[in-house]
This record gives structure tokens, C-alpha cells and sequence, in this order.
């Protein structure tokens, strides 16, 4: 008899340890370890990097600052609207990580902002970043500034833009069209506003969900 309950005891110990283990594999937030991060694209600094003063505007006309960038993490893309494929393709992917993050867990998802930050100033108006970016998500923020005020945050991060003419005129225009190359990365911001990293091109929703939930729950 005493055998007998012991062995049903250990039965009970080893199903509560399995169910443990299961239970903890589900709830474990996946992380990707430095190696992983880097053979996708993602590249953090060793040192994280303050954020020296810039002042911009987002689309709503409320000031975009340093202080702007703390108490969360910011996924910022440099674009314009204009863009024809890289843009809107990255903020697409984007938007579908914050969908991703909403299902799985709305506190996560609050946690994780974006913001396009346009380097076409002469033609991107805080209204027209506002619908540019609210077709992606009504979370998203559009920014702007002037050029130099630009050059005051994208020297900050490693980010480049240039206002390039196009080989060949607008057409039914007497104005020479151009277009604005710039640097593809997706710049990562944490929430003590330091620039902590970035996502090289191609982007893909998986890597980038991944990777926000690896630092956030290292942070």
C-alpha cells in the first residue's frame, strides 16, 4: 500500500513539474540572443547613446523633442511620403508588429511607438504626414522640421538624406521633379531616450517583434 502511494506521488510531482514546464514555455518571452539579432539585421550599440537637444513638431503641431522620446520604445523611420516603395513598405511591417503585439498583449503594445520622421520638408506638411501615417495606424506619428533642424537629430542616429533631382521632368509639370534618398535603417530609441540600435533593410514583421520584446524585457 505504502508503494503504491508513493508512486502515485510521484506520478503527481513529475504531471506538476511537465505542466510546469509547459505552462512556462507558453508565458517566457522569446529572446534573441546578440548572434541571432545581428545575422537578421539588428544591430545594438554596446553603450546605448544619449540624445543631445533637437526640436521638431509631430503632425498633430505638439512639439517633438528629447523628452518626446522617453518612457517607451520608439521605432523611428526616416521617409517621406512621396516614397514609392521602401517607405511605405517599412511602415506597413510596422504596423503589422503593433497588430501582433495587441493580441498578444495590449501593455506590450503601448510600449512600442512609431514615428516617421520625413526628410522631404519642402513637401511633407503636418497634415499630409498626419494621412500619410494614419493609414498604417492611428498610433503612429508623422514629424517634420526644417532641414537643418533634421540634420540636428538624423546626425544623432546615423542617418543620411539627400534631395535628388530626377533624370526626367514631372510630367504635365515645367518643374524638374526630384525624389530624397536616405538611409533605410529603422532607428531604435529606448525608453530613457538613448539610440540604442537599428534594423537594417529588408524588414520583417517577425524580426522586429522579436526584437522589441528581447530588449524590453532586458531593459
Amino acid at each position: 500500500m505504502q508503494n503504491i502511494k508513493s508512486t502515485v506521488g510521484l506520478c503527481v510531482v513529475f504531471i506538476s513539474i511537465v505542466l510546469s514546464m509547459f505552462v512556462f514555455s507558453k508565458l517566457r518571452v522569446p529572446e534573441l540572443s546578440a548572434d541571432e539579432m545581428r545575422s537578421q539585421g539588428v544591430f545594438i550599440l554596446p553603450t546605448p547613446r544619449d540624445i543631445g537637444p533637437f526640436e521638431l513638431l509631430d503632425h498633430t503641431g505638439a512639439a517633438f523633442n528629447r523628452q518626446s522620446l522617453e518612457g517607451h520604445w520608439s521605432f523611428i523611420f526616416f521617409g517621406f511620403t512621396n516614397c514609392p516603395d521602401v517607405c511605405p513598405t517599412s511602415l506597413s511591417v510596422l504596423g503589422q508588429v503593433e497588430n501582433q503585439l495587441n493580441q498578444q498583449d495590449p501593455q506590450l503594445a503601448e510600449r512600442f511607438k512609431v514615428r516617421l520622421v520625413s526628410v522631404d520638408p519642402d513637401a511633407d506638411t503636418l497634415k499630409r504626414l498626419g494621412q500619410y501615417v494614419g493609414a498604417f495606424s492611428p498610433s503612429f506619428l508623422g514629424v517634420r522640421g526644417e532641414r537643418a533642424d533634421l540634420v540636428e537629430f538624423t546626425d544623432q542616429v546615423n542617418v543620411a538624406f539627400a534631395k535628388m533631382p530626377l533624370r526626367s521632368p514631372v510630367p504635365g509639370s515645367d518643374a524638374q521633379g526630384y525624389t530624397v534618398d536616405h538611409t533605410g535603417n529603422i532607428v531604435i530609441i529606448n525608453p530613457r531616450g538613448h539610440y540604442h540600435g537599428f534594423i537594417k533593410l529588408p524588414h520583417k514583421a517577425e524580426t522586429i517583434r522579436l526584437t522589441y520584446l528581447t530588449l524590453d524585457a532586458q531593459f
